[in-house]
């Protein structure tokens, strides 16, 4: 029973035992009780955490910007960024209202590529701001002062006559530079037929819409791939500079990093690559025709979602085989950029270790060197009961590999039933061994390794391993699942998206892309929702992973089949 109030908890224990070593050699103690309770006190922490200054009220945070930089930084960012909100309306002005036929469209990519910039920006700033290599104020202002530069001359120039479009002619020399290139690949060769096409093979509609898929797919992952390097960077740059970082460690970082980001956003690449793609087929009346030819939409989707289920599997492998070595290598590198020592993951502060069987040791430190217990004790539990069979108490224990058994010094034996002596070993100034206690030295120092650093078959050993010793496993239990789940993705995120891009494709790709925003938030509110409660056992781990993408399979399933085709 938790008592927050006064910081203890109570236990309630039935049909229970006690037991203790006495102060003399062989003396013991033990008692049994039918319910017993017993009042767990917390210690009072002798200091005041420190508030962190985002935590802090306007009034408490000017006060402390008079010393200390980081106080300042948060202040100047609280007056700068509602104002950059304005500003970067205002500059949103003159690009809405373009008049190029596809003004608009291009405008609010622009735009959220200023945001992007003035993000980056301001990053880089604070972080220099940091290091006092420049004014905070200048910082935080300067991004701000960058955006109302020009807002004022994109609004002063909007009904100047004569002005050129340059957005326009920018889109429309990127347009031809696409043209060119999809252009320049050879045309296929015209094939014979000797009769009526086989629905179910490939034709030449297929090979049009799928490399009008892959086309957008490649154009959309690599984007959101260079995207979040380049904001990585900037998010690293005060670190580089601080712990100066080789910028070839820097790029082998962003290398390792490859991997991960590709893993991540090939759902989301699909995602949009297919309401682009069919959005752009039904705004220019080509899925008109093709349904007039006889070509039904789901013949029309037969390719790409042909190609999203190939891609799932392909994305497994990538995961399985290459992935966790990469995220192993640039976690190693993105610590040295961080300033943090070098992690060698292993946890001998586990000082509760279930051992094999029905025993538990305990121990005060564990010298994983000279693979040496001190303060050592071991437990042995009667399975069925859970009462205490065999006590054993020792300074010290060591690991002997000839014999495959620790050597415990210096200690007492107790062998019980229910809470009766039977048996007395002392081997004070002594040693001695049990040889049925064969757990190794690495048995204590399990290995803590990110889910992300392992294929599903390494991360299922450690689940089994990390179980064995009786630590919790369910987080790593729900990512053991997730390693078929997410892949799985971008063929569900396939299936989800063609009615959708059917729907929206009268107005437009943009009409496309802000579909696929409000599907990939449901898709991450409830991965994370589900993933949440599984994490803390409310859900067995399989439902937890997998119930995301049963609830948009199913979802996709039901928009497809209700598709007028």
């Amino acid at each position: 029973v938790p008592d927050a109030a006064r910081n203890r908890i109570q236990l309630s224990m039935a049909d229970g035992s006690s037991h203790e070593a006495g102060a003399k050699p062989g003396e013991y103690f033990s008692s049994a009780f039918p319910r017993g309770e017993q009042v767990l006190e917390a210690k009072a922490p002798n200091r005041e955490v420190a508030k962190a200054f985002t935590w802090m009220d306007t009034g408490p945070l000017i006060a402390e910007a008079r010393h200390s930089v980081e106080a300042r930084i948060e202040l100047h960012q609280r007056l700068a960024l509602p104002c950059a909100c304005l500003l970067l309306a205002v500059l949103g002005v003159p690009l809405g209202v373009s008049t190029q036929k596809s003004g608009r469209a291009a405008a609010l990519v622009l735009t959220v590529f200023i945001a992007f910039l003035y993000y980056m920006g301001l990053i880089s700033l604070i972080g220099m701001a940091k290091q006092e290599r420049l004014p905070v104020e200048a910082a935080v202002w300067t991004p701000n002062v960058l955006l109302a530069v020009a807002g004022v001359v994109a609004v002063a120039r909007l009904e100047a006559p004569g002005e050129r479009d340059w957005l326009g002619l920018a889109v429309g020399r990127l347009r031809a530079l696409v043209a060119r290139l999809r252009g320049s690949l050879p045309a296929p060769a015209p094939r014979r037929s000797g009769g009526g096409l086989t629905p179910l093979l490939p034709q030449i509609i297929d090979t049009y819409v799928l490399a009008s898929f892959l086309f957008y797919f490649a154009l959309l992952l690599a984007s959101f791939v260079a995207l979040t390097h380049v904001f990585t960077f900037f998010e690293l740059l005060s670190d580089i500079v601080k712990n100066k970082i080789p910028m070839g460690r820097v790029a082998t970082y962003h290398l390792f990093l490859t991997p991960k980001l590709i893993y991540d956003s090939a759902p989301m690449a699909v995602l949009v690559a297919v309401l682009v793609t069919f959005g752009v087929l039904t705004k220019h009346n080509e899925v008109t025709a093709m349904k007039a030819c006889g070509v039904s939409l789901y013949r029309l989707s037969a390719p790409v979602l042909s190609a999203c289920g190939l891609l799932s599997a392909v994305l497994f492998a990538f995961d399985h085989y290459y992935v966790p070595e990469a995220n192993r290598i640039q976690d190693a590198i993105r610590n040295e950029i961080k300033g943090r020592p070098v992690q060698t993951y292993l946890r001998p502060d586990r000082r509760w270790i279930f051992g094999r069987g029905s025993r538990i040791y305990y121990y005060k430190y564990f010298d994983p060197a000279q693979s040496v217990m001190y303060g050592v004790s071991v437990y042995e539990l009667e399975p069925e009961t859970f009462r205490l069979r065999r006590h054993i108490q020792a300074e010290r224990a060591r690991w002997e590999p000839l014999l495959g058994t620790w050597v415990f010094q210096d200690g007492q034996s107790w062998e019980l039933e229910r809470v009766r002596v039977t048996r007395y070993q002392g081997f004070l100034g002594q040693t001695a061994t049990f040889p049925e206690l064969d757990e190794p030295p690495g048995y204590f120092l399990k290995e803590v390794k990110q889910d992300q650093q392992m294929n599903f078959a390494e991360l299922d050993a450690y689940i089994r391993e990390l179980q064995q010793s009786g630590f919790d496993t369910s987080r790593l239990r729900v990512q053991y699942h997730k390693k078929f789940s997410v892949p799985l993705f971008a063929l569900i995120m396939a299936v989800i998206s063609v009615p959708f891009a059917f729907l929206t494709g009268h107005r437009g790709a943009m009409a496309g892309v802000g579909v696929s925003f409000i599907l990939a938030l449901a898709y991450w509110a409830v991965s994370q929702l589900f993933e949440q409660v599984g994490n803390l056992s409310q859900l067995p781990a399989a439902m937890a992973a997998w119930s995301p993408a049963l609830i948009f399979a199913l979802s996709g399933t039901y928009l497809l089949t209700r598709m007028r085709s």
